[in-house]
């Protein structure tokens, strides 16, 4: 950390372990953390509080901060009228939620960076995000001046606006139980389907984010019902974002989304979230597809995980920012992945024609001044065979050149890395390194998920059996989310499946229990984001609806079901089933943000099964049949030593059986992959 003598300015951030916090604790603005001692002060002094929300790797973050914060004119008149509270939204999503909300319900729109002027007692009344720093300097004076003269009007705003607030959250328990049939998708479907890119997949328009959940989702229905048409649209869209620069084909992983509708540029920012999402999700469309480009990229994302986000205590760090600096040393957008056609031949001599070819370093491919983000159309076979070259050739010639392009990108400066870890992330993380063994059968993504578990356990388990949130240099914060109850049961449900440790079902069942207990909601069966010991806030949110993360709701039902098949309590797929019944009406108004929710919709109306394998090989059998993709089914495997209801009294010696149960009826046991695989049905 620098030494603060070195900087005219030092506030209160300096003490912070954020990342993003302590890239604004030189401004001159007095920025506080959010915690009960800032808050406080608010109320004491009679003081507007001013709540400015971002994130480590976000660009527009950086540029608000650079324009106004640290601007000493701007920040005299902030630090006269405001207790300022600088928040980080991926160490405070439940801070973040309430004001976006606000935000949203105030001017139509969210985003970061996202400010917020709120009364002493933290309701807002006054928001947005961008500002340009006239704009903010005039916003804040008025505001300062109307709370001076005429504070009833904010008062009577702000009690306005927290009734709408709490209306959002409102959801009403369905006086009757609605059927489940499967002609309830499609009417959803032909309304989503309006909204979908045929042609370069993703959602119509721009910018375009990769929505993991939602190609999730769309992949199984049409695996299951036989859709072509949108499994088509699934292949398009995968071909398409790999293809595109959202794809880094130098060291693998995922930007956050493309700023156009082709794939073509991106907003340079990779979050671990979207990694292990796309890992995830490509894990399980080679099982489905086999497409071996697919499998590559499995393979590359993972590695790039591994390499590039993996701290030495077996963590993953948060994301890596888009900015970098340039030739010139000035912090550009992309700096650190972009290159010039000069380079690129200097690199490549008599191969440039061939790679130009392929990635477009033409006007397909130009992004601005002279600068190429790699573009690519074609298929390795396809332009293999086009260009009278084996496909075994290509693919060795491609990997010599993007082995030089990486030796060469390790002479620049990389992107801000913003260290901090979240149990959340990390456990979606686990979870996709599961999916990525499963489909490719590589013992360090084994190694990578069980090691991640490991952290978990030591550092973000707390004696009481409750997690923590947040983590950085050795020290973890934060009273976890629902967010992170959620993922970390998921990543113990996919543990217990891909590796059959008993260990990690009970691991999820006590995290579960704390869930009912700490996230209840007295009114429904649907959990609050926040736990019962927090500290409250304007308004005590659920997190419903399924965006570039899956809503830590639909994910805790889809939890609630499994847990309910694998340990043959059908009062757990009860409870999944209510919590279900609660979004069925609001579903149909826009099906693309509710793609979870659909998803465990399908386990009700479609076949779903419990595949129970008993032997001495349970382990091989269980891998064999993790090689295929059975959206349809959870997996338990195990010996004459296991102690689950669904392998009682089916150990045979001698014998490896495989059953196939549905609804707690099973087929006779086969002895083969085969065999059980000709016993399932989709529809």
């Amino acid at each position: 950390m620098p030494d603060p003598e070195d900087h005219p300015y030092t506030n209160e951030l300096i003490h912070e372990s954020s990342p993003y916090l302590l890239q604004h604790a030189h401004n001159p603005v007095n920025w506080k953390a959010w915690n009960d001692q800032s808050l406080n002060e608010a109320i004491d002094n009679e003081k507007l509080l001013l709540i400015s929300v971002g994130y480590s790797a976000c660009h527009w973050c950086h540029v608000m901060e650079h324009e106004s914060f640290e601007d000493p004119e701007v920040a005299a008149i902030m630090n006269k009228y405001f207790v300022n509270i600088k928040v980080d939204r991926e160490e405070r999503p439940d801070v973040d939620q309430v004001y976006m909300n606000a935000v949203q319900v105030m001017t139509g729109a969210g985003g970061w960076p996202m400010n917020v002027v709120a009364l002493p007692d933290g309701r807002p009344v006054w928001g947005g995000t961008y500002f340009q720093k006239k704009q903010w300097m005039d916003a804040l004076q008025q505001l300062a001046n109307l709370f001076q003269k005429e504070p009833k009007q904010l008062y009577e705003y702000a009690y306005r606006l927290e009734q709408g607030l709490q209306q959002l959250d409102l959801v009403d328990l369905p006086e009757n139980q609605k059927d489940y049939s499967q002609e309830l998708f499609i009417p959803m479907l032909e309304k989503w389907k309006r909204f979908l890119d045929f042609t370069h997949g993703g959602s119509s328009g721009a910018p375009k984010f990769m929505m993991p959940s939602n190609l999730d989702f769309l992949m199984r229905w049409a695996f299951q019902n036989q859709n072509r048409e949108l499994s088509n649209y699934v292949q398009v869209s995968l071909d398409k974002i790999s293809f595109g620069g959202t794809y880094d084909p130098v060291e693998g992983g995922f930007s956050r989304y493309s700023v156009d509708a082709r794939w073509h540029v991106p907003h340079f920012e990779k979050m671990l979230y979207d990694n292990a999402q796309l890992l995830s999700l490509y894990s399980k469309a080679y099982k489905l597809y086999q497409k071996n480009w697919y499998a590559e990229v499995v393979e590359q994302t993972a590695s790039f995980l591994l390499s590039e986000m993996r701290s030495p205590d077996g963590c993953f760090y948060s994301a890596y920012d888009a900015d970098s600096p340039n030739a010139e040393g000035k912090n550009k957008e992309g700096a650190y992945y972009v290159w010039t056609k000069a380079e690129l031949k200097e690199l490549l001599k008599e191969e440039f024609d061939l790679f130009a070819k392929f990635y477009h370093i033409d006007q397909t491919g130009h992004w601005e001044n002279g600068k190429y983000v790699l573009y690519r159309t074609a298929d390795s076979r396809d332009f293999a065979a086009e260009n009278q070259l084996s496909e075994a050739a290509f693919i060795e010639k491609k990997a010599n050149w993007l082995k030089l392009l990486r030796e060469n990108r390790k002479k620049r400066d990389k992107p801000g890395l913003d260290d901090k870890a979240l149990t959340s992330w990390n456990c979606m993380t686990i979870t996709g390194l599961c999916h990525a063994y499963q489909a490719v059968q590589n013992p360090a993504f084994q190694q990578a998920a069980l090691e991640t578990f490991s952290w978990l356990e030591k550092n973000m388990l707390q004696e009481n059996g409750r997690l923590l949130h947040s983590y950085k240099n050795g020290k973890s914060s934060i009273n976890a989310y629902l967010e992170d109850y959620a993922f970390a049961i998921e990543a113990a449900i996919s543990l217990f499946e891909t590796f059959s440790e008993e260990r990690f079902l009970k691991f999820a069942e006590k995290l579960t229990e704390i869930v009912k207990i700490d996230f209840a909601d007295a009114a429904n069966p649907l959990f609050f984001f926040t736990s019962s010991s927090d500290r409250k806030l304007v308004t005590r949110t659920k997190e419903l609806t399924d965006n570039v993360i899956p809503a830590s709701n639909s994910v805790m039902a889809r939890n609630l079901f499994k847990l309910g098949k694998l340990t043959a309590k059908n009062s757990m797929v009860a409870e999944a089933s209510e919590m279900l019944q609660c979004l069925l009406e609001k579903i149909p108004e826009y099906p693309q943000y509710y793609s979870g929710w659909l998803d465990l919709l399908m386990n009700f109306t479609h076949p779903f099964y419990e595949i129970a394998i008993c032997g001495e090989n349970f382990a091989e059998i269980s891998e064999e049949i993790q090689e295929s993709y059975i959206p349809n089914s959870i997996l338990i495997a195990g010996d004459q030593h296991s102690s689950l209801k669904l392998l009682e009294n089916r150990y045979q010696p001698g014998k490896n059986l495989i059953y196939l149960c549905e609804e707690g009826s099973c087929q006779r046991p086969t002895d083969s992959k085969v065999g059980v695989m000709s016993q399932i049905r989709q529809v």
